[in-house]
């Protein structure tokens, strides 16, 4: 009975130092959260409040300086075999020289024992998941900022991970590419029934995107907002966005980033 309420991915106490000219920086103050196994949870804040260093705590990149991250009940003390992290700079992630099948199979060859012949076999289905076949042969250099995100994520999921841990990872392409990046992640998600923590400046993209939305306040930062998102599902780009009940989420969440930068919402609109 233990089993079945035991959040599936926790953090406790999470607060994370750093050593600064003349003395000591603190990041996160004591972040405690749970995340349900298939939700989708956005984090936002304001620039500096510690998003990217919760996510890499929650990815075992980096240890916090005190607390703890469990998932199913296990700690975290390094990468866990389950997680895996899209960067933001897709273009430092991906190797130039490979193609773009090289780059997908790259982290099954790395993490799985697997046949070549599996290897190739999955590759290929995660190639055309995120709709790039026919690019296979590619150099990333030869594609868009979007397709080579989607490489990027190709690559996380071709590893079959329970957890995706994305960090801004659109925030560097074009408007409508990033709106089909949101539409490919949000039926991946669905499809694949992943757990998706996801890093975002914009308060618009978390509120579509999520099951639930986290706000951190200003460093030393603890968790200021944690807001369900009841938005019926499929959802789309306008006519989700034009409904009362989104209005009022993403209103609820500016008011309380605006009030963390001191701002009227009205000057600041």
């Amino acid at each position: 009975m233990a089993n079945s309420t035991r959040p599936f991915l926790s953090l406790r106490g999470i607060r994370k130092t750093f050593a600064a000219a003349g003395g000591t920086t603190i990041a996160l103050n004591g972040v405690d959260l749970e995340i349900e196994r298939g939700s989708f949870v956005s984090v936002i804040g304001s620039s500096g409040c510690g998003k990217s260093t919760l996510l890499q705590i929650m990815a075992g990149l980096i240890e916090p300086t005190t607390g703890n991250v469990t998932i199913e009940g296990c700690k975290v003390d390094g990468p866990p075999r389950n997680v895996i992290y899209v960067f933001q700079q897709y273009t430092r992630s991906l190797f130039p020289w490979k193609t773009v099948e090289r780059n997908v199979a790259f982290g099954l060859e790395n993490r799985e024992q697997l046949s070549k012949e599996a290897i190739a076999a999955r590759t290929q289905e995660y190639i055309s998941l995120v709709k790039l076949t026919g690019f296979e042969r590619h150099y990333p250099w030869q594609l868009s900022g979007g397709m080579q995100q989607r490489v990027a994520i190709a690559r996380a999921l071709a590893c079959r991970p329970d957890v995706l841990l994305m960090d801004e990872p659109f925030s560097a392409v074009d408007a409508l590419t990033r709106v089909g990046l949101q539409e490919l992640v949000r039926s991946l998600w669905r499809e694949l029934g992943l757990t998706v923590v996801f890093v975002t400046h914009d308060v618009d993209e978390g509120v579509y995107l999520s099951t639930r939305v986290v706000a951190l306040g200003r460093p030393p930062a603890t968790v200021a907002v944690d807001l369900p998102i009841e938005l019926p599902h499929p959802r789309d780009q306008i006519a989700t966005r034009a409904l009362p009940e989104y209005l009022d989420y993403r209103g609820r969440l500016l008011a309380q980033l605006f009030a963390e930068e001191g701002l009227a919402a009205r000057g600041a609109a």
